[in-house]
C-alpha cells in the first residue's frame, strides 16, 4: 500500500503523517507500530505502518534527509496533537 507520488519530504509532513496514524485518521485497523525501513529491491527509504503481526498496512516513501533526521520522531512519537 504505497502511493508512488506521495513522498514525505520534510519533518513537518512526517509528523503530520504520524499524528494521522496515532489518531486513527487513516481508517487502519490493528495498528501497533511504525518503523523506518529500506526497500530491499531499490534501496528507497519509507515509513511503514505495521499491524500486530508485523504485516505492512500502509507505507509512504520518505526522502533520505527525512529518513536520517526523522528516526527519533518515529521512535519517540510526536509531541503535538491533531487540530
Amino acid at each position: 500500500m504505497n502511493n508512488e507520488t506521495d513522498i514525505i519530504t520534510n519533518l513537518t509532513d512526517l509528523e503530520t503523517f504520524l499524528i494521522s496514524v496515532e489518531n486513527d485518521s487513516l481508517g487502519l485497523t490493528n495498528v501497533t507500530g511504525v518503523a523506518m525501513a529500506t526497500n530491499n529491491k531499490d534501496g528507497r527509504r519509507f515509513i511503514a505502518v505495521l499491524d500486530d503481526q508485523h504485516q505492512l498496512l500502509l507505507s509512504r516513501w520518505v526522502t533520505e534527509e527525512v529518513f536520517q533526521t526523522g528516526q527519533d520522531l518515529v521512535r519517540n512519537g510526536t509531541s503535538r496533537t491533531a487540530h
